[in-house]
């Protein structure tokens, strides 16, 4: 369960409330400069010198605001895929996976991922070679095998051509729910809001 409390951002906007259940996606939607951003960046406990937040995030029962990124066990997945192109793929995936899984099980854990998502035979492809849907299944996939408690989309789907954009924003939606975690999307598409999703309205000085 991932809950966020009275949080108030100074002069973006105020007294922002909602919670999230465990496999369900809620969706902020706003006008460019509104604050959805920023918002993000305050989750994952990147924000910016410039800013200020008076507020909570509870995660499982625990605060995480005043955690650093690094324990708040949120994961994030960009617009851009940012994979390390002088690494393979599977190089890439390996990088996220949790100290304690060690030895044979890293690759194997790698592999499985990219078997279901139909990337079996590119653990050794260079990420500058994939398409831009491959390079989005490998930046979910990157952030799953990560762990997270929780998952941040900020417009995970813009890069991509509709037919391609419905097809992975099903898969996203799918994976979020067979793991069971709570997911907050940031969309400026009304198609990418999930079937009977909550969804905020961020404005300027709400």
């Amino acid at each position: 369960m991932l809950n966020v409390n009275d949080l108030t951002i100074e002069p973006l906007f105020r007294g922002v409330n909602f919670c999230v259940p465990r496999g369900e996606i809620v969706t902020l939607m706003g006008a460019s400069g509104s604050g959805k951003s920023t918002l993000f960046s305050w989750m994952a406990g990147a924000l910016a010198a410039d800013f200020q937040a008076q507020g909570e995030l509870w995660l499982d029962d625990r605060r995480c605001d005043e955690l650093p990124t690094e324990q708040r066990g949120i994961g994030v997945l960009f617009q851009d895929a940012l994979l390390f192109d002088h690494f393979s793929v599977g190089q890439n995936l390996l990088l996220a996976l949790p100290a304690r899984v060690a030895g044979k099980a890293r690759r194997e854990a790698v592999q499985a991922a990219l078997a279901s998502a139909g990337l079996n035979h590119h653990y050794h492809s260079d990420p500058a070679t994939l398409s831009g849907g491959e390079r989005a299944r490998v930046s979910l996939l990157r952030a799953l095998l990560a762990e997270p408690r929780a998952l941040l989309l900020d417009e995970p789907f813009s890069r991509l051509d509709s037919a391609l954009r419905a097809s992975f924003r099903a898969w996203v939606f799918d994976a979020v729910r067979a793991r069971n975690i709570p997911a907050v999307l940031v969309t400026h598409d009304e198609n990418d809001i999930p079937p009977g999703g909550q969804v905020i309205a961020l404005s300027r000085w709400q």
